[in-house]
């Protein structure tokens, strides 16, 4: 099928489209969270009532304005309020470390942020003023006049300097991105999503505007949910959903918790390569299973692929609607069908550039020779691929340092650079291992006389992401170079995974601490493992977590919480908050993600 979006049809923005939805189908449910179902006209009502509150503070279009919010029913409608203001909404995630959504504020100069007053109070500071959406009432606006190449957003995405850099996309990006979906993969009315991506990964996109554009109905995980791969399965089943985008990471969470996906399902598979053998598990429960490939600079996906039955060929498939998609070798020629080169992507959805770096909006967004229109942009994407004979696209790897882990991308540079800020270390180099399919984990390498790592990840703690901080660290004396002078990474040597648990070894002695000790050998691939063995030093990140916890609720009947096997200094411990705890407690427990 060959999707095309009329130019035409580009000369709108995000929130009129929802807006047009919105009147047309009133009294359908629109969002739901926690149960609770909000439908078209309340979701308009609730956009109004939070433009008129920013338009109060002086809103204008051409603003940044953050968002700090949990995931909820206003989150959805902040965004919207911000649009229909026609500013661009800036995500900050609450989990994120101060230092880190600091520079994002400061970056932006943002005059205003969107939160709640429960989880404002994190350290941030500066000439800039929170609006608590729990404060805001009834009110409206007439929407700003704005224009389809005014910005939508501005992500914040890892840099190789050690700060994240802002990439600035416009509602025509968004729209032709959103009107290409609809089409295919294909989105209807009738069709319910389950959004499970914080609103700080662009692919959240998708999952909010796509089914409010549609006439269809967005369930909103909560961030304990999204970890949780029970939960999310029930949550599946509780309200008929049929589509969901999620990482391979989130994927395997699913099939762990014996998720079906049945007739009509269609699952959406992105943000990192999708390993063979979990397309070949997918397309087995799914109806449809879909490939998605494309950075942050091009506006989400840029091109997808509806897999076999079967699961493979694995490949990232047709470019989307107004979307070349060039694979160059190095003279910036194109290559013929079979031979590698770069991916280089043009069209609808080359963002504005990144906010405030015009040297690297040269370096990577290039006047497009292809297309055969004035002023023509391409983004470099530093992905090599190649297409086949038949004309479909097989993506082979990256020219550089980005990695991705659980769907996020990061620059092993902005680790490195935080590693170094560490008083203890002199120099640092990462790389990502994979002991198993679907255990991703990032090591770090460094050059220190002494060092406490203890002390080194609470400080990285107020630095990067959870999902940046490496499970492993590795002292070496010297780093392998290449014949040229350079670090080599590939020559890197393994972390030693049992290193951890080969010294004051403490074997087992309750029912319980054996029960740990096995779970944790199992996930870990570790054959014994000392009841003193931290969860983090072995390796441990959410993914392993969840994997723990299920298998520890079924095997000990209990309510354990993420929580307790996070902030467990040992298996020992663990158990023995495990054995006290009491039939009730953890009904109520919040869980989180804690890296």
């Amino acid at each position: 099928m060959t999707v095309t979006v009329d130019i035409e049809q580009l000369e709108t923005c995000v929130d009129v489209l929802v807006t047009d939805r919105a009147q047309k189908r009133p009294d359908d449910v629109a969002v739901i969270v926690d149960d609770k179902p909000y439908t078209y006209r309340q979701l308009n009502l609730r956009v109004e009532a939070i433009a008129a509150a920013l338009s109060e503070r002086e809103v204008v279009a051409g603003n940044f304005v953050g968002v700090l919010l949990e995931r909820s029913f206003d989150m959805v409608a902040s965004v919207l309020a911000i649009m229909h203001c026609g500013a661009a909404y800036v995500p900050l995630d609450p989990e994120f470390p101060a230092q880190r959504l600091q520079h994002m504020i400061d970056d932006c100069g943002t005059r205003l942020v969107v939160s709640q007053s429960s989880i404002a109070d994190i350290g941030l500071k500066g000439s800039f003023e929170f609006l608590f959406v729990e404060g805001v009432t009834d009110g409206s606006v007439t929407r700003a006049p704005i224009r389809p190449d005014d910005l939508a957003y501005v992500l914040y995405t890892s840099g190789s300097t050690g700060l994240p850099k802002g990439v600035a996309v416009e509602h025509r990006n968004v729209v032709n991105f959103l009107l290409s979906m609809a089409q295919e993969p294909g989105f209807t009315a009738a069709d319910r999503l389950l959004a499970v991506t914080t609103l700080s990964f662009d692919i959240a996109g998708l999952e909010l505007f796509l089914p409010l554009i549609m006439g269809g109905t967005v369930i909103i995980a909560e961030r304990d949910d999204v970890v949780d791969g029970e939960r999310l399965k029930d949550l599946i089943s509780r309200h008929k959903v049929s589509v969901i985008q999620a990482t391979p990471s989130t994927w395997r969470l699913l099939l762990e918790a014996d998720w079906r996906g049945g007739i009509g399902f269609k699952a959406f598979c992105g943000g990192e390569a999708l390993p063979v053998d979990l397309a070949q598990a997918l397309s087995a429960q799914c109806d449809a299973l879909w490939n998605m490939y494309g950075p942050t600079e091009t506006t989400i996906w840029s091109s997808c692929y509806h897999l076999p039955k079967g699961g493979t060929p694995v490949l990232i498939g047709v470019p989307i609607a107004n979307t070349p998609i060039y694979v160059l070798d190095k003279a910036g020629r194109k290559t013929p069908p079979g031979i590698p080169g770069e991916i280089y992507i043009g069209g609808a959805g080359v963002a504005r550039g990144y906010l405030n770096r015009e040297d690297l909006t040269a370096e990577k967004f290039l006047p497009d020779p292809f297309s055969g229109t004035e002023g023509a942009r391409m983004y470099r994407t530093g992905d090599f691929g190649r297409y086949l004979t038949n004309g479909l696209l097989e993506y082979r790897e990256r020219a550089d340092a980005q990695v991705k882990i659980r769907g996020f991308r990061v620059e092993l540079g902005d680790v490195e650079s935080a590693i170094t800020g560490f008083s203890d270390v002199k120099q640092s180099v990462c790389k990502v291992v994979e002991p198993k399919p679907g255990d991703t984990r990032l090591v770090a390498y460094i050059k220190a006389s002494d060092i406490d790592v203890g002390a080194l990840r609470a400080f990285l703690r107020d630095y990067l992401p959870n999902y940046m901080i490496p499970q492993h660290f590795v002292v070496v004396d010297n780093f392998p170079m290449t014949p040229n002078g350079k670090i080599d990474r590939r020559a890197l040597p393994e972390p030693e995974y049992t290193e951890v648990v080969s010294e004051n070894y403490k074997a087992p002695s309750t029912p319980t601490e054996e029960c740990i000790a096995q779970t944790f050998s199992d996930v870990f691939g570790i054959e014994e493992i000392s009841i003193n063995a931290n969860f983090f030093e072995l390796g441990g990140h959410s993914i392993l977590a969840m994997r723990v916890l299920s298998t520890l609720r079924k095997s000990l009947s209990s309510k354990i919480s993420l929580r307790m096997i996070f902030e467990a200094i040992d298996i020992a411990a663990l158990a023995s908050e495990i054995d006290n705890l009491a039939p009730k407690k953890n009904d109520d427990d919040r869980e989180e993600l804690l890296f």
